[in-house]
């Protein structure tokens, strides 16, 4: 009877432990230049870790169980996994040269990467762990998103200015999209009935019917005081209700804030130097937003549409996600 008393508390305490080690709400930023995914606790913004990666991190995507984060290192050619319950890296995944962005199958069996310098899609076999594949598509590929329905798999090249549309199933090439100038990020609209995509040269973004891979419009940013060759949207996320988009604009040093169904720009909000990266808070309160030239992220109260802080983010700071 004494060892039954004691087991249900021990089991709770386990149960509790594993329960607050999901959807913690840290920030993590990769530092292009410190080699580091630096890790914010929410709210504060308290720094808790600087985790070392391989050189250059960029993108990062969760698992879809948020387990696990995947970073890009672009100079080391690698993905690296980092374990999120112990903010550690617990292995790094050798993806061809200069793996910049990718994504994940719904499954999670696959990862897809964009290989700069080869003009590749890698497929790796997360199970496996091993590459099963490789296509060519256009020069410097970087954007990377697979469907919700795990059917196609689009890639952007930022040299051929086009969306490639690659079937999950066969691993052929099915469509070649012609969109703006220097394609490089995508947002899928909620509905999965437009594909956004920003063109960081043409200062524009293209949208895409996916089930036709037709362009079907597209949103220009003029903010005020800006030549046109400083205003370079890259990164673009979208709220759960697809009612509103932001979208950085590089080196406007501004984000824009869009209404989706008219595809109007709203606003303009000045932010700090190359804004890059974005990612909304789990109760999308709060935006937060990389500037890679003034080596700090940028927390917006997405209510009254301001800044309310800037923290330090490491050396060049890119990509900014958020596990929930």
């Amino acid at each position: 009877m004494r060892l039954r008393k004691y087991l249900v508390p021990l089991a709770l305490l386990v149960a509790s432990l594993g329960a607050h080690a999901k959807g913690t709400g840290y920030v993590f930023v990769s530092s292009e230049k410190d080699h580091v995914v630096t890790v914010f606790e929410p709210g504060s913004l308290k720094k808790v870790k600087e985790i070392q990666t391989s050189e250059r991190p960029r993108a990062m995507k969760f698992s879809a169980d948020h387990s696990k984060l995947y970073v890009a290192c672009g100079d080391d050619d690698a993905i690296d996994v980092i374990d999120v319950a112990s903010l550690t890296v617990e292995k790094s995944i050798a993806i061809g040269d200069d793996p910049d962005r990718f994504d994940i199958s719904p499954d999670g069996k696959y990862l897809y990467a964009s290989n700069e310098d080869e003009g590749l899609l890698t497929i790796y076999d997360l199970g496996a762990d091993e590459v099963v594949a490789e296509i060519e598509v256009g020069e410097e590929p970087e954007g990377v998103l697979v469907s919700p329905d795990n059917q196609r798999v689009y890639v952007t090249s930022e040299v051929a200015n086009i969306v490639h549309v690659v079937d999950a199933s066969s691993r052929e090439l099915v469509a070649n999209i012609v969109v703006g100038n220097r394609p490089r990020r995508f947002a899928l609209t909620p509905d999965q009935k437009q594909l956004w995509v920003t063109n960081e040269v043409g200062g524009t973004v293209t949208i895409i019917d996916p089930a036709s891979n037709q362009v079907v419009g597209e949103i220009e940013f003029k903010p005020k005081g800006f030549r046109a060759e400083d205003v370079t949207p890259v990164g673009m996320v979208m709220t759960r209700d697809g009612a509103t988009a932001y979208v950085t604009l590089g080196g406007a040093n501004h984000f824009a804030v869009v209404d989706v169904p008219t595809r109007e720009v709203k606003q303009y909000v000045l932010v700090g130097k190359r804004a890059w990266g974005v990612a909304l808070s789990p109760d999308e309160r709060t935006l937060y937003v990389t500037n890679g030239k003034s080596d700090d992220m940028s927390v917006i109260d997405t209510g009254s549409l301001k800044v309310v802080r800037s923290v330090p983010a490491g050396r060049v700071p890119h990509d900014v996600v958020v596990d929930n």
